[in-house]
């Protein structure tokens, strides 16, 4: 085992830690969902193996004390072999306001992303939607800053492993906490795709093809709709079958702020989902 920068070698033990985070997977790879496997696919292909693999014990054996993230940032300490827990820093690059205005614009002038994210869903393509607006969704080989007081001098070490494995475990819980990580936190996103409603700066409503997004209609007050109130007030050739074969069928009920009505104590929305969903069955048929 090589030395450390100060001359001594770390005893193989740590010191045993009474509730601290635990990975919950036992054996094998971490990470379930395609977001938190992108995030650990890109740290075994950067980072040394053997120091992943004793991360990875450390991990599963709940010496990580504390984690805590933030826009850019993510903190948290580490129990060794000595007395005193070690800190951990793991940051990258936290884009702006200005960066999260287009890349909410993308988000919102697409529909069905739109509908997924609103619904809390990750879709994989909206790893493309960053790469389009030149702003990677996840970091690259040299897209990550790490730094641990250890004094061990491999990189990484075993401390920041345990954490980089550790978050994406998180990652799978909270997809969001990826956005989070990038600086937009979920309610703060969820709250302007909301009022996007498929529009981008300069676009007026359009989608990323050029056409209304299928969700935009212009709120008219009553009062000047009197004559034509029962009218959709959309044009016939957009009330077709919807431009993405892949939208859900309950697209409308995901996009759209829930009402606040329930019967027999069920949200409205959870009992017209099914009728959405046999509607378009029987469609299909």
């Amino acid at each position: 085992m090589p030395a450390g920068r100060d001359g001594w070698f770390e005893a193989a033990r740590p010191i045993r830690v009474d509730g601290g985070i635990r990975a919950r997977s036992k054996r094998g790879s971490i990470g379930e969902q395609w977001w938190s496997r992108r995030f650990v696919d890109i740290l075994e292909r950067v980072c040394d193996a053997g120091r992943l693999s004793r991360g990875r014990a450390y991990a599963r054996r709940g010496q990580v004390l504390d984690l805590d993230l933030g826009p850019g940032l993510v903190k948290a300490r580490v129990q060794g072999s000595r007395p005193d827990p070690y800190d951990v820093r793991v940051r990258i690059t936290a884009y702006g306001a200005g960066e999260w205005a287009e890349l909410t614009g993308a988000l919102g002038a697409r529909a069905v992303h739109r509908a997924k994210l609103l619904a809390g869903e990750m879709p994989p393509e909206i790893e493309d939607v960053f790469e389009q607006c030149g702003l990677p969704l996840f970091p690259g080989e040299r897209g990550l800053d790490m730094e641990c007081s250890c004094p061990d001098w491999g990189f990484p070490c075993k401390h920041l492993s345990a954490v980089l494995y550790l978050l994406a475990e998180a990652f799978d819980a909270d997809p969001f906490l990826v956005l989070a990580w990038r600086g937009m936190a979920r309610d703060t996103l969820l709250d302007a795709l909301r009022h996007t409603g498929g529009q981008t700066g300069g676009t007026g409503g359009m989608t990323g093809g050029g056409t209304p997004a299928p969700l935009d209609v212009t709120d008219v007050p009553f009062a000047e709709r009197v004559g034509d109130f029962y009218d959709s007030g959309v044009s016939p050739a957009r009330l077709g079958p919807p431009a993405d074969p892949g939208s859900p069928s309950d697209l409308l009920l995901r996009a759209l702020d829930p009402p606040p009505v329930k019967a027999r104590h069920i949200p409205l929305l959870d009992l017209l989902r099914p009728s959405y969903r046999a509607f378009a069955a029987e469609e299909d048929a």
